[in-house]
């Protein structure tokens, strides 16, 4: 195994190669991801076995980046990335506080985005052991999630906006049971759910970018809940879906909770 000096080395070329060819805004966003602590995560990463080689970028999102990387046997995985800048720190402040599974964390930049990192690992083990498609947890450490990589050799699976269904109908049922199931089951609501945030991977939804996620008893639970059935409502009548209502679909979420 090469010493962190050579690794770290490595890893600077490599993340220099990548820049390569882009715009001074891409260049940044770049240094934005790659900073000295996450090479740092990655060598560790790398050191545990988990990966052996990060290859390209999958996604680039409002928070983050997305690498493809594999482990020594070439098995492919999915590495997301947190930024650390102060203006993504702003936009995931609001979903950490009040979040009772994260008290305490306030104010401070780096903690605020480690947590963040922590809340989408545990979110995604809470969907996918209450039976919700989502891409599997592996590990993480300060900025850097492992999870499994969804698509195959010909690529990374599309977004639904960009996904030619087959069986519309039946992708509505799987997306409506993302968001009943999520909540009664996971007791979590996404709360940026959308075309955008589902992956399509052999004619079926994936549920994608969990970091926002919010407990049920989150004060804003209910309006992010709201928020997501009409967003996916909204695209599938786009689709000629025939959706069912807002207002039962969030009723068929609540039912019982007049009870407890």
């Amino acid at each position: 195994m090469p010493s962190y000096d050579e690794m770290y080395a490595h890893l600077e070329r490599h993340v220099d190669a990548l820049k390569t060819d882009k715009t001074g805004d891409e260049k940044q966003t770049d240094g934005e991801v790659f900073d000295k602590k996450t090479l740092m995560v990655i060598y560790d990463f790398m050191t545990a076995g988990y990966i052996d080689s990060v290859h390209y970028p999958i996604s680039t999102g409002k928070e983050g980046n997305v690498f493809y990387v594999t482990d020594e046997d070439g098995e492919p995985f999915a590495l997301k990335i947190y930024r650390t800048s102060t203006s993504t720190f702003k936009r995931v402040a609001k979903y950490i506080e009040g979040d009772p599974r994260f008290r305490g964390i306030t104010g401070n930049r780096w903690k605020m985005i480690y947590a963040w990192t922590n809340k989408e690992y545990r979110n995604l083990q809470r969907y996918k052991e209450n039976g919700i498609r989502v891409p599997e947890p592996i590990e993480f450490d300060k900025n850097c999630l492992l999870m499994e990589y969804i698509g195959d050799e010909n690529g990374p699976a599309p977004q639904l906006r960009n996904s030619v269904m087959k069986r519309p109908n039946m992708v509505y049922k799987d997306v409506v049971s993302f968001i009943v199931d999520g909540y009664r089951k996971a007791h979590l609501v996404h709360g940026d759910l959308s075309e955008y945030n589902i992956l399509m991977f052999k004619d079926r939804p994936i549920l994608i970018d969990c970091g926002q996620a919010l407990t049920a008893d989150h004060f804003n639970a209910k309006e992010f809940l709201m928020r997501d059935i009409s967003n996916v409502n909204r695209f599938f009548r786009s689709r000629d879906v025939d959706t069912i209502d807002d207002d039962e679909l969030l009723q068929r979420c609540l039912k019982g909770e007049d009870d407890k």
